[in-house]
């Protein structure tokens, strides 16, 4: 198991360098804070994406898009504390909560982006359908 987590961590630490290396290569350079408010958004709303049909498959209810943020939420609240505690283990980055923070709240603006765009769609929809 030891051996699974170092591996995480090393998978983690490739990708954080290949992150900043990016960073370093344009011409504005993104904060350690917004680098985690993008990353960490993007990873979060990708797994909705993922996530949210096949919740919805196995329960077939309207409302199981609840459920998907709730799931996905607790994820990115464990992801990133996990890359936070791999950077101290590591010595690849400061562990920070503030990181963890910048992380989480990255996640909910997106998914918030989400459910607007989805209740502006649904809406619609619904509108169009009444009127057939």
């Amino acid at each position: 198991m030891g051996d699974f987590l170092y591996g995480i961590v090393a998978l983690i630490t490739k990708i954080h360098n290949a992150i900043m290396m990016m960073n370093d290569g344009i011409e504005y350079t993104f904060t350690d804070k917004e680098l985690h408010f993008i990353v960490i958004g993007l990873l979060g709303i990708g797994m909705i994406f993922v996530l949210h049909p096949v919740f919805n498959w196995l329960a077939k209810k309207d409302h199981i898009l609840t459920i998907s943020f709730f799931y996905v939420f607790t994820v990115i609240v464990v992801i990133t504390f996990a890359i936070e505690i791999g950077q101290k283990v590591t010595g690849t980055g400061n562990m920070e909560f503030a990181d963890i923070t910048a992380g989480v709240m990255g996640f909910l603006a997106a998914f918030i982006v989400f459910a607007i765009i989805r209740g502006i769609y649904k809406a619609v929809r619904n509108a169009i359908n009444k009127d057939n």
